[in-house]
């Protein structure tokens, strides 16, 4: 059930609209354009831990960040905000309940994985209380095709792709927030359109391509996170993402990242196989460009450092092509945070 304004959402449609039809009637809804704008007047924080961490600032002390593929339920009393960035066609969910302030963050990249993927999310915040109104963000995506081509009413191959990737996504996001019984009151929707900047030339790219949410009061505000900041082990988790998709028990689900209990990021074990260094291997020799245009659902519209983090990326499996060398007996990469804020790594206790 989606609420807008403190008020049940409902479209002109039939009784049980498609995706396309709620989101297009969000879109237009006069409290979430308003947020929309609000959002947009927001100054984007740009976080980098060396930066932050001077003796003239006091930035939360504690942070968790979500690669693509990732989520994290986190507690306000262990955690001051949670946020990702990185996203293009992809999309930010935030999920909190307003009750206890126990926020969840995901960082969805596909229509396949949003069903389990909210249910992942959802698994720590629901309580007893049944008429509780789950505060809701979504920021990222934006009008990588034509807005028009959005709206096509059959559902033929080629209209398909000419829907893009972040249409498909945003359409599923809230066609499940609408099935789902649970209550959730949509406060952002920076998404699409009002997500959309176009240079001289008519090109589109996001305004905005992350957020964090601080855990006491739930506020959203636009974040670009560095690699500093996007920690820990951040080549191992940028790996995960290409390699889930040859991982079955990954199929349908966000990625398992932190837990929430102890305050700690368990990265959970993923395997891949010699394809992933075939693909290493073939992708060195090609120019940054052309990577761009092979890696990437949004080759104009990706950070400068897109291309060299792939290239980290498969220097890593070069080096390592066997899975079991990063996840010994398939268990989890644990780090536990130190004291200068930062995180070490737990030594693994292999039987």
């Amino acid at each position: 059930m989606i609420i807008v304004d403190g008020l049940p959402f409902s479209t002109d449609t039939a009784a049980s609209p498609q995706g396309r039809d709620i989101l297009a009637a969000l879109m237009e809804h006069p409290a979430l354009v308003s947020a929309s704008n609000l959002f947009k007047a927001i100054p984007e924080r740009r976080f980098s831990v060396p930066e932050e961490s001077g003796p003239e600032k006091t930035p939360p002390s504690k942070w968790v960040y979500l690669f693509q593929r990732e989520y994290a339920t986190v507690d306000p009393a262990l955690v001051d905000f949670v946020g990702t960035d990185e996203a293009t066609t992809c999309v930010g969910v935030a999920i909190r309940n307003p009750g206890n302030g126990m926020t969840s963050v995901a960082h969805m990249d596909s229509p396949k994985i949003v069903d389990i993927g909210l249910s992942q999310m959802l698994s720590l915040l629901v309580d007893h209380n049944s008429d509780m109104e789950f505060d809701v963000h979504l920021v990222g995506g934006f009008e990588d095709v034509s807005p028009n081509h959005g709206n096509c009413n059959t559902r033929s191959e080629s209209q398909e792709k000419l829907a893009g990737y972040s249409f498909p996504l945003c359409a599923k996001i809230v066609e499940t927030l609408w099935n789902r019984q649970e209550k959730f009151h949509i406060r952002t929707l920076f998404i699409l359109g009002h997500n959309t900047r176009r240079d001289l030339e008519g090109n589109a790219y996001p305004i905005f391509n992350g957020f964090m949410v601080g855990t006491s009061t739930g506020s959203i505000t636009p974040a670009t996170f560095d690699r500093t900041s996007r920690c820990p082990d951040e080549i191992v988790r940028r790996i995960r993402v290409s390699a889930s998709y040859e991982d079955s028990s990954w199929k349908g689900k966000l990625m398992e990242t932190y837990d929430t209990q102890t305050d700690q990021f368990k990265i959970a074990p993923c395997c891949w196989t010699l394809c992933q260094l075939r693909i290493s291997l073939s992708l060195q020799g090609y120019s940054d460009s052309e990577i761009l245009l092979m890696c990437s659902t949004s080759p104009s519209a990706e950070g400068p450092d897109f291309v060299e983090n792939m290239r980290r990326q498969w220097e890593y499996l070069i080096e390592h092509p066997d899975w079991r060398e990063t996840f010994p007996m398939k268990q989890p990469r644990i780090f536990e945070r130190n004291a200068e804020r930062g995180w070490r790594r737990q030594k693994a206790l292999i039987p």
